[in-house]
């Protein structure tokens, strides 16, 4: 089966900053999407900021297995209510993955529901990611540890909840650590963090980014149908119980009204 992926991009700093653009001449969102379908079995595409809806329309998520993320300048840009569409989505079975500056990205903190803060600095500095969950899918083919030469630094304490598993924890130049591969699960869908990709360093061209990557699109895949109306609280009347029971006390609504839970 092949898994259908989205990759959002801000589509701001390859617009606006010419380093950038030098590194990623096809954008970055462009350079995953071509890495991906490179890669086999993931038929990937990908949607910005600019277009209509931010290229989230609920026709394109219903039909999008896994959406990748990545945002940085423009975190308040992005539309409120496509940030609820894609955290319904979600909710619904969709997978999800967060790339480096998506931790601040409205959809992440609406998952979340943390501050998501972090400590940070810009200097190009060598980063360490140590693998801690050898045997966990998103780690498959990697080595125990592996390095990138240049990149922005994230320090702890990183706000967000505690993970259902920690996937990498990273070491960088200046001494600080950080918790690079997070997984969670928010109602049916899968939900990955992944720290690195700064966009002045080449980071997406990175072999072992880009298995991570892609090991990460097959698992958050759910191949299960998505859950549909994820947020509506019916009531259930009396007559429908499983057992008989005796409506007893007074009550606020009447049978089949649906009111708020």
């Amino acid at each position: 089966m092949t898994v259908r992926v989205v990759v959002w991009g801000e589509n701001v700093h390859e617009q606006k900053n010419k380093v950038v653009a030098g590194i990623y001449p096809k954008t970055m969102h462009g350079t995953i999407a071509e890495t991906l379908n490179a890669a086999g079995g993931v038929s990937a595409t990908t949607a910005t900021l600019q277009e209509p809806e931010h290229g989230l329309t609920a026709e394109r998520l219903a039909e999008t297995d896994v959406l990748i993320w990545w945002g940085h300048a423009a975190h308040g840009d992005v539309s409120d209510a496509v940030t609820e569409r894609v955290a319904e989505a979600v909710w619904s079975g969709m997978g999800i993955i967060f790339l480096h500056s998506a931790h601040f990205s409205k959809p992440f903190k609406r998952l979340m529901g943390t501050p998501c803060n972090l400590s940070w600095r810009e200097a190009g500095e060598r980063e360490r990611l140590w693998v801690t969950s050898r045997n966990h899918p998103i780690a498959a083919g990697l080595p125990d540890h592996f390095e990138l030469e240049n990149e922005e630094m994230y320090g702890e304490p990183f706000g967000v909840p505690e993970p259902l598993e920690t996937v990498f924890i990273s070491w960088f130049q200046g001494g600080e650590v950080f918790r690079s591969g997070l997984t969670y699960k928010r109602g049916a869908g899968n939900v990955f963090y992944f720290r690195p990709g700064h966009e002045t360093y080449p980071t997406y061209h990175d072999a072992n980014v880009q298995k991570v990557i892609h090991n990460a699109v097959l698992w958050a895949n759910n191949a299960q149908p998505r859950i549909a109306k994820v947020t509506e609280a019916p009531n259930a009347p009396v007559e429908t119980a499983l057992e008989p029971i005796t409506e007893r006390g007074p009550k606020l609504h009447e049978a089949g009204e649906e009111g708020y839970r």
